[in-house]
C-alpha cells in the first residue's frame, strides 16, 4: 500500500519475493530477520513499533497496514508500522554489508552476553545509559525498559561506566537479563499485540519508576523525577540513584 515502506520498487519487490518459502525467523536488535529460500532475506524494521499480524485464510484483514504478505495456501501476515518502519528484501550475500544492521551488536539475552563481555564494554568512558542503549554495543534494549533496569541496580543513568565497580556491573548484567526475560514472558507491553493478535500484559503498574514522575519511590518513598539525559529522558529516584 505504501511504496516508501519498501527498499525496492513494488514490481521488483513482488517479482523477487514471489514463490519463496519462509525458512527461519529471528531477530537482530530491533529488526526481524525472515530467512527465505533461494538465499534471500526479508528484513522488517519496526521503527518505533509495529503490528505484525497473522491472518487465517478467511479472516478479515485490518483496516490499516503498509504491507501484506500472502502465502500460497491462503493465510497471510500484515505489517502496520507505527512510525518510520519498513520492509527490505535482499539476497543473503548483501547481508554483511547491509548498512542498517551490519553493526548491530549481540543480544543481551544471548549466550555471548556474559558478565565478562559486559565488564569489557563498560571499560569505556561513556554514560552508562547511553552505553546500554547503543545498538553497536548491545543489540535490542530500548528506552522503555532501561529506567527500571538502572533503578534496580541503584545506578544513576549519567554515571560514567568505567567508574563502576565490578560487583556493580555484574549485578547490572544480571538485572538486564532478568528484566528483559520478564518482559518477554509477559509478552511485551499492554498496548502491543503478538503475531496472533493477542494483547500483552506488561502494564504501567508493572514499572517501578519508569513513567511515574511525581509518584513515591517504591524503595524509599522519595519523589520520582524525570530528568534529561542527552537526547532522551530518564525516570529516577534521586535518593536511590545518586550521581
Amino acid at each position: 500500500r505504501q511504496e516508501k515502506s519498501l527498499n525496492l520498487p513494488v514490481d521488483e519487490f513482488l517479482e523477487k519475493i514471489r514463490g519463496k518459502k519462509v525458512v527461519k525467523v529471528y531477530n537482530k536488535g530491533k529488526w526481524i530477520f525472515i530467512q527465505l529460500s533461494d538465499e534471500y532475506h526479508l528484513l522488517l524494521n519496526l521503527g518505533m513499533g509495529a503490528d505484525i499480524l497473522y491472518h487465517e485464510t478467511d479472516q478479515e484483514l485490518p483496516d490499516e497496514y503498509q504491507c501484506l504478505f500472502q502465502f500460497t495456501d491462503g493465510p497471510s501476515f500484515s505489517c502496520k508500522f507505527w512510525w518510520i518502519g519498513r520492509a527490505e528484501l535482499l539476497p543473503d550475500v548483501e547481508l554483511p554489508q547491509h548498512k542498517a544492521t551490519k553493526d548491530i551488536a549481540i543480544s543481551p539475552l544471548g549466550e555471548e552476553f556474559t558478565p565478562e563481555y559486559f565488564r569489557q564494554l563498560c571499560s569505556a568512558r561513556s554514560q552508562i545509559k547511553n552505553l546500554i542503549l547503543n545498538q553497536k554495543k548491545i543489540g535490542g534494549i530500548g528506552n522503555v525498559y532501561i529506567h527500571d533496569i538502572l533503578f534496580r541496580a541503584k545506578i544513576h543513568p549519567q554515571k560514567v561506566a568505567n567508574t563502576l565497580e565490578s560487583c556493580k556491573l555484574d549485578n547490572l548484567h544480571r538485572i538486564i537479563q532478568e528484566n528483559l526475560k520478564n518482559a518477554v514472558e509477559r509478552g511485551g507491553l499492554f498496548y502491543e499485540q503478538d503475531f496472533y493478535g493477542q494483547k500483552n500484559g506488561f502494564t504501567r503498574e508493572d514499572f517501578l519508576v519508569a513513567y511515574k514522575e511525581g509518584e513515591p519511590c517504591p524503595e524509599c518513598g522519595n519523589t520520582i523525577e524525570k530528568i534529561k539525559t542527552g537526547s532522551t529522558s530518564s525516570y529516577i529516584c534521586p535518593q536511590c540513584q545518586k550521581l
